[in-house]
């Protein structure tokens, strides 16, 4: 239990800054849904959005791990649901974009996985916050 509490709890230290830190998470993932996890849905030209593949894993894998990344975890971080764990498929995702998949771009378009990717680090850092499901779980039930 006292390993699942380390995991989950998270103090920002005021209810402001709690307060300030659930706007973030819910404008955040809210903006990675619909940019990034709507794209799994649209056709463009006819076409399904290519999903890169840099590091060879099988398609189904990859496609899987993108659509997870992009349409679930988002609905994790508004919920503040095992919000740490959750974000890790989707630092692995933009962290890849960065590093690999758009490694020799300009720095305007590696700007995005980079900006996505330290947000995803901080909010690994700092957990969910007061105003959560992680919260209530640990504290209330």
């Amino acid at each position: 239990m006292e390993i699942l509490k380390q995991i989950f709890e998270s103090d920002l230290g005021s209810s402001y800054n709690d307060f300030a830190f659930l706007i973030f998470r819910v404008l955040f993932a809210f903006q990675l849904f619909r940019v990034h996890g709507l794209k799994k849905f649209r056709l463009e030209n006819g076409q399904k959005e290519i999903i890169p593949n840099p590091l060879g894993l099988p398609e189904k894998m990859n496609a899987l791990v993108a659509s997870l990344a992009d349409l679930v975890v988002p609905f994790l971080i508004i919920l503040g649901l095992g919000t740490r764990l959750a974000v890790l498929p989707t630092i692995g995702v933009t962290a890849i974009g960065y590093f690999i998949v758009h490694r020799k771009d300009s720095l305007e378009v590696r700007d995005v996985p980079y900006m996505y990717t330290l947000s995803l680090l901080l909010i690994l850092a700092l957990g969910a916050g007061k105003y959560s499901l992680d919260y209530y779980l640990l504290n209330i039930l």
